[in-house]
């Protein structure tokens, strides 16, 4: 069967209801319509309900259908096509199970499954597509002015369900809503070059840093002479610049004023993923794995999606982010100032 066929035709598939004896019950079979949407919407359409446009469905199918689970030919199974749009779908919603499954024309419980897989499989792609980049210190100077830039860092908050009552309160933010405390880096075009989803929301920004593969590669001096960026969540260290909580002079206010430019763009970057796939806003209500799945999985389409000028449905600008609504006396962890006087004496005094 063509994975990508574009036939017309919408087919009918009959699930047969058994009896107490085991005899499948005709009159009571249940009806599911399973639509090519990939025929029945133009691009613009199809891409408004999927997120990601036909051209990009077909190259995403391509690389992930060795990792879907094989799907029989018999009883009508669900193609790898349909599998793919109702994970779109899903996180194009961010609703119930239920409503994804009536869409593409599957159980509820068949939803569950293929969204599971789907999600590992997309989040499979991370290395190929949430990679640190090597020429991000250019786009980020030409915004403020701020130099050798290597990415600017931040946590959101994705909602969840309590996950279980013996560990539920972990997850429980400052805000007493429960939820995944994700670290994000980006860079100046808005594209994720780290994201870690495995932390719950009483976490603090600065404890994922610290227990993070990205700070063990800063202090090796894997980036070279480029920093981070982040806000005073943050330690102020040698390779993570933080703003001034006190700014005393001319010199140190400039500073700041072209630190919040730069560091911006990871506030962005964050507004855009959560508006174009709604259910990092809205509660998402599936098991653990699978939460952390989806976080990723949608961080590798966001990436797809920048790099290939799908545009969202809204137009980029930045949502309120958690981390504005508190200000921190200093962040978790050792601090060294000396690179960032440094930096504010020699460059921002001109």
């Amino acid at each position: 069967m063509d994975l990508f066929s574009d036939e017309s035709d919408n087919e009918m598939y009959e699930i047969g209801v058994f009896d107490s004896e085991g005899i499948v019950d005709t009159e009571n079979r249940r009806l599911y319509n399973r639509i090519n949407y990939r025929s029945e919407f133009s691009d613009s359409e199809f891409t408004y309900r999927f997120r990601l446009n036909k051209t990009s469905v077909d190259e995403l199918l391509l690389k992930i259908t060795p990792s879907l689970k094989v799907i029989s030919s018999r009883n009508n199974g669900i193609s790898p096509l349909h599998q793919l749009l109702l994970t779109l779908r899903f996180y194009a919603l961010g609703t119930m199970l239920l409503s994804v499954a009536d869409f593409i024309g599957v159980s509820k419980a068949s939803a569950s499954r293929i969204v599971h897989h789907v999600s590992r499989a997309i989040a499979g792609l991370y290395p190929q597509y949430v990679k640190t980049l090597s020429n991000t210190q250019n786009a980020f100077h030409e915004i403020a002015g701020f130099p050798r830039i290597l990415g600017a860092i931040d946590c959101t908050h994705v909602p969840i369900q309590s996950p279980d009552s013996n560990i539920g309160e972990e997850y429980r933010n400052r805000k007493g809503i429960f939820s995944m405390n994700v670290q994000g880096v980006c860079n100046a075009d808005l594209l994720f070059m780290n994201v870690v989803a495995r932390w719950p929301g009483s976490a603090h920004d600065a404890t994922i840093f610290n227990n993070s593969r990205l700070k063990m590669q800063c202090e090796e001096g894997l980036f070279g002479n480029r920093w981070l960026i982040g806000d005073s969540a943050y330690p102020c260290t040698s390779y993570l610049l933080t703003p001034l909580l006190n700014p005393t002079s001319v010199v140190e206010n400039h500073y700041n004023e072209a630190h919040i430019k730069t560091r911006n763009t990871i506030e962005r970057c964050f507004g855009v993923w959560k508006r174009r796939f709604p259910i990092l806003s809205l509660k998402i209500r599936v098991a653990m794995q699978t939460t952390q799945a989806i976080i990723i999985a949608t961080s590798v389409l966001h990436n797809i999606c920048r790099l290939n000028n799908i545009r969202d449905v809204d137009p980029e600008v930045a949502m309120p982010q958690e981390s504005g609504d508190i200000t921190y006396a200093e962040g978790i962890g050792q601090q060294n100032h000396s690179v960032r006087q440094q930096l504010i004496n020699n460059y921002f005094s001109v």
